[in-house]
């Protein structure tokens, strides 16, 4: 499975952004898709995951209420809606698939993307 995210940028704090990720090869049911970030010396976090088959959402804290996550399964894509942005937001956006199910964790995930730049501005 190859990843390619698109859709990062530069915004305004308090602007909206939505990230795309495109999967090429097989995604089944029980794949879990999500996107993590990496800040400027900062290690790799969780933002957001979906439940390839069911569809089932989750959500980092400090972005709940702010960022949705959705997909769509018939062109194989992911997106992340991210509205309410703020500087602490300015990373780069990185999908990935688990085979395994997992949620959360970076090291649950097999298949990386490139990454796309969010930088958000005052």
């Amino acid at each position: 499975v190859q990843l390619q995210a698109s859709g990062g940028g530069l915004v305004q704090a308090g602007g909206s952004l939505r990230l795309s990720c495109a999967a090429s090869g097989n995604v089944y049911s029980s794949h879990v898709m999500g996107w993590f970030r990496q800040a400027p010396g900062k290690e790799r976090g969780f933002v957001s995951s979906i439940r390839w088959g069911v569809g089932n959402t989750y959500y980092a804290d400090s972005v709940k209420g702010r960022f949705t996550i959705s997909r769509d399964r018939a062109k194989k894509m992911v997106y992340l809606q991210m509205d309410s942005l703020t500087l602490e937001d300015t990373a780069v956006y990185y999908c990935a698939i688990s085979r395994t199910g997992g949620l959360r964790l970076a090291s649950e995930f097999n298949y990386w993307g490139q990454g796309t730049l969010v930088t958000v501005s005052s």
